[in-house]
């Protein structure tokens, strides 16, 4: 049996990358997915064919987080698209939309902060917000964070502020929401062959650095993020809130 048939789970930026490879694999476990994405609607419809090709189903939803209320304007389409018997129908919700940006300290500007604000901080806190209305007891807040929140470096110190928020987000959201037997935890995934990695990994004397930072010798894969997640908010993983489960290949573990 499937370990998540008959739930209902929203993936926001769910069509490409890491987040496309969840969506596929919690539809994969029998999950009802909402596919949610900013702009590309090509990718996401095609993110959804491949969900329905490998008999899974969802439905698309479109939201540009940059813009204000895009929380509230995302959450009118799920409740109009989502067959549901009463207004508590969602299970599972997985914080993925987010944006990167590499930009020394020194040279960062208040438009780079704004934009990575708005997506990164604001959106997955105010969806977050809106889903606990919605969410069943016993549901499941996974946040996607990153390995760059236990380390220093300059060229990433905006972003690695944004996703540090997200991993108080999940503490607290943990312990407020224990009560209802919802848990709260962030996967924080190392360097993964992804869109935004693209032009590094493009580079062979780049790409083979960025494999030997890990102590497994290579770069993740968006599948290896989505099945974590799918172990996160399965029945398995009851017992796991409050966490921040790093699924980097061991990257950063030392001198060798």
């Amino acid at each position: 049996m499937k370990s998540l048939n008959g739930k209902i789970a929203l993936v926001t930026g769910g069509s490409r990358g890491i987040g496309k490879a969840i969506s596929l694999r919690l539809a994969s476990e029998g999950a009802f997915v909402i596919v949610h994405y900013g702009s590309n609607k090509v990718e996401a419809e095609q993110t959804l064919k491949e969900i329905q090709q490998k008999g899974g189903d969802g439905v698309l939803v479109s939201a540009d987080f940059k813009k204000s209320e895009a929380v509230e304007n995302l959450f009118s389409q799920i409740d109009k698209v989502v067959v549901r018997e009463s207004e508590v129908y969602l299970d599972i919700l997985v914080n993925n939309a987010g944006i990167g940006m590499i930009q020394d300290f020194e040279t960062t500007s208040e438009m780079q902060l704004d934009a990575l604000h708005a997506i990164n901080i604001k959106s997955p806190f105010l969806v977050a917000q809106k889903a606990c209305q919605r969410m069943k007891r016993g549901g499941r807040i996974i946040n996607i964070t990153s390995i760059v929140t236990r380390m220093a470096s300059s060229s990433v110190g905006a972003y690695s502020m944004t996703k540090g928020a997200v991993d108080v987000l999940t503490l607290f959201l943990a312990k407020k929401l224990g009560p209802q037997q919802i848990t709260v935890n962030s996967v924080a995934p190392g360097v993964i062959n992804t869109e935004m990695n693209a032009e590094a990994l493009g580079h062979p004397e780049s790409r083979k650095f960025m494999e030997s930072l890990s102590a497994l010798g290579r770069v993740g894969e968006p599948q290896d993020i989505a099945d974590v997640v799918a172990f996160v908010a399965s029945e398995e993983a009851r017992w796991i809130s409050g966490q921040r489960i790093e699924a980097s290949g061991g990257s950063f573990l030392g001198i060798s």
